[in-house]
């Protein structure tokens, strides 16, 4: 990827989850069809999160590169008939999820390993959206699985791609642990 040239060079560093994809998502929109953006960012998450949103909204993940602790990732846009961005439709408050707690459901947390080691749902099972594919032998389709991530971003796609591969009880909640007030489990110091 030495060779790719973007039309667009979007700086995202040191801005954490959900900024880099609000600012992608806007930058987007100034971006005419079939032209190259490079959105560069620090967020280690923002891998799997820019790739996801990107195959859920139309656009072409290109690929990332790494420069040091910089990501730079390429996203083609698509034309507007491409452009229609998914969205989840079974959701769920958090309130609707706290009250399901006692049942049995899995909680499956999408965000990165240290957000969820720090503080996280109880009995919430930790499988960050960039290692999702990999370890989906982990979780049975058969179950009601509730996704959680920081603000319903993350949650969104990875609830997307366990429908595609054949999930069928599976519920976005929102707005996510943003706004938990619930009891967490914390990583002590």
């Amino acid at each position: 990827m030495d060779l790719l040239k973007a039309n667009v060079v979007l700086d995202a560093t040191g801005l954490a989850c959900p900024i880099p994809i609000v600012k992608t998502k806007k930058a987007m929109k100034d971006v005419e069809a079939g032209q190259v953006i490079e959105v560069q960012a620090t967020d280690k998450g923002s891998k799997a999160d820019i790739e996801a949103w990107a195959n859920s909204s139309g656009h072409q993940y290109l690929g990332t590169q790494e420069e040091g602790d910089t990501l730079k990732h390429y996203l083609r846009k698509a034309s507007d008939e491409e452009t229609i961005e998914k969205k989840h439709p079974n959701t769920a408050t958090n309130e609707e999820l706290a009250s399901k707690l006692s049942e049995n459901i899995v909680v499956l947390d999408v965000r990165e390993s240290a957000e969820h080691a720090f503080n996280h749902i109880p009995s919430a099972v930790s499988i960050p959206l960039g290692e999702l594919e990999d370890r989906i032998n982990e979780l049975n389709k058969d179950d009601e699985i509730y996704v959680v991530c920081r603000t319903g971003s993350r949650s969104d796609l990875a609830a997307q791609k366990l429908v595609e591969i054949g999930f069928k009880n599976v519920v976005n909640v929102l707005p996510g642990m943003i706004k938990w007030t619930r009891e967490t489990t914390k990583l002590e110091n």
